[in-house]
């Protein structure tokens, strides 16, 4: 993590530190704010919580909790309903992704290029107050990282290859979209999956041993400790079988992101690399588990977007406890 952000392991450490703090933070500013609230982001260079709020009394009590207030139009929850009212469509094809940027106070729709004209119809279709929408061109339609080639990680019926998210009771979870309930594996049998509307799975691994950890490709292992949600803004590093590990921020929840096989919604936007292949390894933010890979743009030479499914969300459907070390 430390060479990925430039820094020695002491600069990484504080990082960690700060993170920690800062999810503290943005839960007792989302508690105080109630429905003023309209997110948090974090700046890591000055270590700075920053909270959007749509009220005076808002911004007093995220100053009392230790956050620089932002006042913006739009609430969290106002955002999220235009956001399922675009979930609702029908969607123009041109449109693969929308997201909800905290910082910016708007959901952003992305557009293949040359669809502009068929989005602003769509999104003016919506109703949505000025400012709340804002079009994002030459967007590249997303992919998922399911693909045939072997080598580590685990291998689906004999065919495909996927990575090992994070470690539960019993096997490990993964993206959906790596195999369906009953699938074979190199370590047991998927046991629950959903692909798409969501991207989860777990696969259980009945004569092998899971253990709280993620490979960081650089001889080592990570320590899972749990699984605390960070904020927008929040340094998280991403480890898969394919390009190994990686690192980046959050850029936004309750993602909906329109593959080829279906949409997918509730995920985390980041712009963490990913390539085929890295598909349902895992996401963290420090010692925190985050998600499993989902899918996304670009490739880990030119940059990119990706998207996971947030890990929380498949502990509770499948009722699985996270392996911690």
């Amino acid at each position: 993590m430390a060479a990925d952000l430039g820094t020695d392991t002491a600069g990484a450490q504080n990082v960690l530190r700060f993170q920690a703090d800062a999810a503290a933070t943005t839960d007792d500013v989302e508690a105080v704010a109630g429905e003023a609230y309209a997110g948090t982001w974090l700046d890591e260079s000055t270590r700075t919580v920053y909270a959007a709020v749509t009220t005076d009394a808002a911004s007093a009590a995220a100053v009392d909790a230790g956050a620089v207030p932002v006042e913006v139009e739009h609430s969290l929850t106002d955002l999220e309903a235009i956001a399922a009212q675009i979930e609702a469509g029908p969607v123009p094809d041109v449109i693969p992704s929308w997201w909800i940027d905290v910082e910016a106070n708007d959901v952003v729709v992305d557009v293949v290029a040359g669809g502009d004209q068929i989005a602003s119809d769509f999104v003016a279709s919506l109703g949505a107050p000025a400012g709340a929408v804002r079009l994002d061109t030459g967007a590249e339609a997303p992919e998922t990282f399911a693909t045939i080639r072997g080598g580590m990680s685990y291998i689906i019926n004999n065919q495909s290859r996927c990575s090992v998210g994070f470690a539960v009771q019993g096997g490990f979870v993964t993206a959906g979209h790596c195999g369906v309930t009953g699938d074979s594996t190199t370590y047991g049998s998927f046991r629950g999956s959903s692909f798409p509307g969501n991207d989860y799975a777990w696969v259980a691994t009945p004569n092998h041993t899971p253990v709280g950890q993620v490979m960081d490709y650089a001889g080592g292992a990570v320590a899972v400790k749990g699984s605390t949600q960070a904020a927008v803004g929040a340094t998280v590093c991403r480890s898969g079988s394919t390009t190994g590990w990686h690192c980046g921020q959050i850029q936004g929840f309750n993602s909906t992101v329109r593959y080829a096989e279906g949409s997918v919604s509730g995920l985390i936007r980041t712009n963490v690399c990913a390539e085929p292949g890295d598909s349902g390894g895992s996401l963290l933010a420090g010692n925190q588990a985050q998600g499993v890979t989902s899918g996304g743009s670009g490739d880990c030479t030119s940059g990119g977007t990706t998207y996971f499914q947030p890990v929380n969300e498949i502990l509770q459907t499948y009722g699985l406890r996270l392996l911690t070390s």
